[in-house]
């Protein structure tokens, strides 16, 4: 990327990551006076850190897993060797092809319209970079976010990974202590433990992922806690750096004896934090809310009446790689047509976690519905057909529908193959469907959709 900075521009992109990208490419359609602005590596965090990298060791935990419980299925297929230099050597390899299609698209930009460095604001419509000033009609802030390592383990850092880090990894390593629950640790720390590495899961607070319900919570923490060590919540007294390593002094609750386990390393997967504090926004007239994050209207983008707008994870709300695309061209149009905005269509909230079982929420969770009158239907996959056929029965899925209209109005899951459900009550939550429409599509057998049905004939029975 140039480093050729301009002194006036009509939009500036402050990041070139999931949203960025599709922020500049809508906002060019509007004028060519337009920068993309980014200070770190390209490929953005989905190809680079995220998402694919992630499968990619998913994956094979996935083939290592299929082996070990093959002889449920009368299949003996011997003594299983997890060559770690060898898996982590084609996640990287994988990583880096999807991260040269990234590399590709951005490289197809004209040089006239890419900055390199660290963008400050002066003032709403001057941006400082390396100390030349831009002045700006309009900004789109994509600037995506950072790991976050919380302050008890800051004394023991150079012992603590991040998710980021874990795909530099040359093998795999004897011994992980995982601190979260949340997506990143869920998806990781079982990942590993299924690749022959000891785990052992530190989460705060009884949460798996984004579920909400507090029965498909307590069934997915059922799910978890056989499949490998997690407390949740736990009290953590003690984080130590040995010889070897580090060691964890714990108790799982108030009225136990204190444990304590030695790890090669610890993988904070503790949530990521915005990146915004470089950018200097209290020198702008955009609102912060009270955690610093500038308060926007996500059917524009806009913040509040000034020419900045917002898109991707740095707003955190929906951190997921299709809503921040949909954002940054949102914000990308807006950017370009200003003051002359208008609102976007946004898609039914959809978030899906690769563990097994998979866990998912579609349009509504749980807690979003409590002043709402709905009703629930159930399924169960532990006696599912095809669940048990495939030895994948473990889990429950919990629908909401509106009481009278029998309007789907949200879901949430644990179990097999749920990303594939998860996307037909998305697709139907986005067309508003009801009950009974949703009942007369096809259901084929045995497959696994037919829980969902089940599902669906409970909820409109108490309607």
């Amino acid at each position: 990327m140039l480093n050729t900075i301009p002194s006036e521009l009509d939009v500036a992109i402050i990041g070139a990551g999931s949203a960025g990208l599709p922020a500049f490419r809508a906002a060019r359609e509007h004028t060519d006076r337009i920068a993309l602005i980014e200070r770190g590596p390209h490929g953005t965090t989905c190809a680079r850190v995220g998402c694919m990298p992630s499968k990619l060791l998913i994956a094979a935990a996935e083939a290592a897993h299929g082996m070990q419980k093959a002889p449920g299925f009368g299949v003996h297929p011997g003594t299983v060797r997890i060559d770690g230099e060898a898996v982590m050597e084609r996640v990287r390899r994988e990583r880096d092809r999807f991260v040269g299609f990234v590399l590709d698209g951005v490289e197809q930009i004209d040089p006239k319209h890419r900055v390199s460095g660290q963008a400050r604001f002066l003032e709403d419509s001057v941006l400082e970079i390396e100390s030349a000033q831009i002045h700006v009609q309009r900004v789109v802030i994509a600037s995506g976010t950072s790991p976050l390592i919380p302050d008890f383990l800051k004394g023991v850092r150079d012992r603590v990974v991040v998710n980021d880090d874990v795909f530099e990894w040359k093998t795999l390593p004897q011994s992980v202590a995982v601190f979260g629950a949340g997506v990143i640790a869920l998806e990781l720390g079982q990942a590993l433990h299924r690749l022959g590495v000891r785990v052992r899961l530190f989460g705060r607070s009884l949460r798996t992922g984004p579920i909400t319900d507090p029965a498909v919570l307590q069934n997915a923490e059922q799910v978890f806690s056989t499949d490998f060590p997690f407390c949740a919540p736990v009290m953590v007294e003690n984080v130590e750096a040995t010889e070897n390593g580090v060691k964890v002094c714990f108790r799982k609750d108030a009225n136990s004896a204190p444990e304590e386990e030695e790890f090669e390393q610890i993988l904070a997967a503790t949530g990521r934090t915005p990146n915004l504090t470089e950018l200097e926004l209290g020198k702008t007239s955009v609102e912060l809310d009270h955690h610093g994050i500038p308060i926007f209207n996500p059917l524009t983008m806009q913040c509040g009446n000034s020419p900045v707008f917002i898109a991707g994870d740095v707003n955190n709300t929906l951190t997921v790689l299709h809503e921040a695309a949909d954002e940054g061209k949102l914000a990308g149009d807006n950017a370009g047509r200003y003051p002359k905005i208008r609102e976007g269509q946004r898609r039914s909230p959809m978030t899906i976690v690769f563990t097994d079982p998979q866990l998912a929420v579609v349009g509504q969770s749980w807690r979003e519905l409590q002043d709402r009158d709905f009703v629930t239907g159930r399924v169960s996959f532990e006696g599912q057909g095809r669940s048990r056929v495939m030895l994948q029965n473990r889990g429950c899925l919990h629908l909401y529908a509106e009481r009278g209209s029998g309007r789907l109005l949200g879901m949430e899951a644990v179990g097999p193959s749920v990303e594939h459900l998860a996307h037909l009550l998305a697709w139907s939550h986005q067309q508003q469907m009801t009950l009974p429409q949703m009942l007369s599509m096809p259901f084929y057998h045995p497959v696994i959709e037919e829980g969902l049905r089940t599902a669906l004939r409970s909820a409109r029975d108490q309607l």
